[in-house]
């Protein structure tokens, strides 16, 4: 259901030399992969390869069946909503198809970053948590972890099980409640080693990012690509 838009990408290529490293950003709900190319431009790092890829356009529930760019569909934000799994899975399988390229292109899995916001930062949780690649880390903003009574079953084999996340929320988020973004980082810790979950709080931040939530990312972005 959510795979036949993947090859359109808008992606920002590395200025000079051999990238370290590679940060693959999903956009939320509504929104494209260019919006966060140029909200990032300002925080990037010219020697990391970055990607925005943008979601296909589908009929969301939770927006009375208008048709935009999402992941999956959505029927609710609450924490019993009703999720649409095979619509998960399927992105996800498509983000790993992604990955599985950059690879073959000579990046290493252990030098990739996922990352996402709202709806993308979800897609990037699940993702992280059930590829069979070995990532650097996730960036995980103003989001939750879909399907997240399946874990920590659907994460036994994954070797990202000392995965580094980053995970960043505004406690004034209408949308994506604070309190739900503090649950899931209460389940992540029984996912990974609680130690690499970082649950970072913004305040007066509503459903958006900030300027010191960038810095934080690019702070997160350089521990886990150190230059050689």
């Amino acid at each position: 259901m959510c795979g036949n838009n993947m090859s359109s990408m808008s992606i920002l290529n590395v200025s000079v030399g051999k990238p370290r490293g590679l940060l693959i950003f999903l956009h939320g709900l509504g929104d494209n992969g260019k919006s966060w190319l140029a909200g990032m431009n300002d925080f990037r790092h010219n020697d990391i390869k970055y990607i925005f890829p943008n979601a296909p356009i589908m009929p969301v529930s939770l927006n009375m069946n208008c048709s935009m760019p999402s992941w999956f569909d959505l029927y609710g934000l609450e924490t019993n909503a009703r999720e649409d799994e095979a619509g998960i899975k399927a992105a996800a399988e498509n983000i790993k198809t992604i990955i599985d390229q950059q690879v073959k292109e000579g990046i290493p899995s252990n030098r990739i970053i996922l990352g996402g916001f709202s709806q993308g930062g979800a897609l990037s949780l699940y993702t992280a948590l059930t590829t069979h690649h070995k990532l650097a880390g996730v960036v995980a903003l103003s989001c939750w972890l879909p399907l997240r009574d399946s874990f920590p079953q659907a994460a036994a084999n994954s070797p990202n099980k000392d995965l580094p996340i980053l995970q960043c929320h505004g406690d004034r988020d209408p949308m994506v409640r604070y309190a739900y973004g503090s649950l899931t980082s209460e389940k992540l810790r029984t996912i990974v080693k609680p130690e690499n979950v970082k649950f970072k709080t913004y305040s007066d931040l509503a459903h958006c990012s900030c300027h010191q939530e960038m810095e934080d990312t690019k702070i997160f972005i350089d521990k886990l690509l150190p230059r050689s």
